[in-house]
């Protein structure tokens, strides 16, 4: 299983970003997905999921009405638009996906996160 983060970078308050996570190695079409975010000093913290067909998406407060998360099953990829940045968006971003193994036991796996800074 490989999830791989990108579009991070540096950007003002009130800008956009969009990231990406390109997964492979398992069935993308079959499971939910989600973001998180981890900024410095602080746990990480959940910021969206999407569901397997990508009909049904879930946001923490936070992100609500600012983010849009969604997924190109043909491409294998997920994404986060990243709309009205403040700077408490400040964080490393992560891509989820938890997978169901030996029909019983469900296992978590992680991207190498993206660096996503807003400046003031």
């Amino acid at each position: 299983v490989q999830l791989q983060a990108s579009g991070g970078g540096l950007v003002q308050a009130g800008g956009s970003l969009r990231l990406s996570c390109a997964a492979s190695g398992f069935a993308f079409g079959d499971y939910g997905m989600g973001w998180f975010r981890q900024a410095s000093g602080k746990e990480r913290e959940f910021v969206a999921t999407v569901t397997w067909s990508g009909s049904s998406t879930y946001y923490a407060d936070s992100a609500e009405g600012r983010f849009t998360i969604s997924r190109d099953i043909a491409k294998g990829t997920m994404y986060l638009q990243m709309d009205s940045l403040k700077p408490e968006d400040t964080a490393v971003y992560y891509c989820n996906v938890n997978l169901l193994k030996d029909g019983s036991r469900w296992e978590s796996y992680w991207g190498q996160g993206t660096q996503v800074t807003v400046s003031s």
